[in-house]
C-alpha cells in the first residue's frame, strides 16, 4: 500500500529557496512529498491540510510561520536568517512540536564549520580573517552563516568582510595565518540546489523526531550514524 505524502506549507513559496524546494519536491516523486499550500507574509487562510511547515521568508514572515505550526501541532523547519533573539530563544524552548533552525541548511557547510573550528583549536596564535560572497538580492550581510562562522572563529562580526556579486549563490572562505604560513578553508556552494535537496532530507527525518528544538548538529549525527550502518 502506498504510503500518504507529506503535504508540505512551503512559507516564502515565491522566493528563491521557496522556488527550488518546490521545484525539487515536483522533480522527486520518491522523496513522497508535496507542497500542498504555499504561503506568503500575512497569509494565513489555508484550504489545504498539511504535515509540515517549512520557512525560508522573513524574520516577520518565520514567526507567523511558526504560529501556524503550534497552533495546528506540526513540524516547523525555517532556514531564515536575522531572527530576533527573542525569537529564537522561543524556537529553542519549544518542547511540544519538532522544530528546526540553521542559518544554512547544508550538511556540507555544517562541515565546513566544523573544519574551521577544528583549525582554529589547533592554530590558537594564528590571525583570522572571514571573506564571504552573495548574490546582489542577498539582503542582509554578513550572511547568516558567515555570522555563526565568525562566533565559532572568535571573530567580531564587524571584521567579517563581504562581496554582493551577480548570482553568487554563496562562497565562505575562513582563513588563518601567521608570519610562516596561510590555512584558508573555503566551501562554495554552485547551485542553490545544495540546500533545497538539504531541506528535503532533513524534512523526512523531522517528521519522525519528537518535539523539541534540533539543528545541523543533531541532522549532522543523524546522518553520520545512517552511514554507519
Amino acid at each position: 500500500m502506498k504510503q500518504k505524502p507529506i503535504q508540505v506549507l512551503l512559507n516564502g513559496a515565491s522566493g528563491k529557496m521557496g522556488r527550488a524546494i518546490a521545484r525539487l519536491i515536483t522533480q522527486n516523486p520518491q522523496k513522497n512529498l508535496v507542497v500542498s499550500c504555499k504561503r506568503e507574509e500575512g497569509q494565513n487562510d489555508f484550504k489545504e491540510p498539511f504535515d509540515i511547515v517549512i520557512d525560508f521568508s522573513t524574520p516577520q514572515g518565520a514567526q507567523e510561520a511558526f504560529l501556524l505550526a503550534k497552533k495546528y501541532k506540526k513540524p516547523f523547519l525555517t532556514g531564515t536568517t536575522n531572527l530576533t533573539e527573542p525569537f529564537l530563544f522561543t524556537l529553542q524552548s519549544e518542547e511540544k512540536i519538532p522544530v528546526f533552525f540553521a542559518p544554512n541548511v547544508s550538511l556540507s557547510v555544517f562541515f565546513f564549520t566544523e573544519l574551521v573550528k577544528q583549525a582554529c583549536q589547533m592554530y590558537k596564535g594564528y590571525q583570522k580573517a572571514l571573506h564571504e560572497i552573495h548574490h546582489v538580492h542577498k539582503k542582509d550581510a554578513p550572511s547568516g552563516t558567515a555570522k555563526n562562522v565568525a562566533e565559532i572563529m572568535g571573530l567580531p562580526e564587524e571584521r567579517v568582510t563581504y562581496e554582493r556579486v551577480g548570482e553568487t549563490v554563496g562562497t565562505h572562505s575562513a582563513k588563518l595565518f601567521s608570519n610562516l604560513d596561510e590555512i584558508t578553508i573555503t566551501h562554495r556552494a554552485v547551485s542553490r540546489d545544495l540546500f533545497a535537496a538539504s531541506v528535503l532530507e532533513i524534512v523526512s527525518w523531522l517528521m519522525k523526531c519528537p518535539g523539541g528544538f534540533y539543528t545541523m548538529k543533531d541532522f549532522a549525527k543523524f546522518k553520520l550514524k545512517e552511514k554507519k550502518k
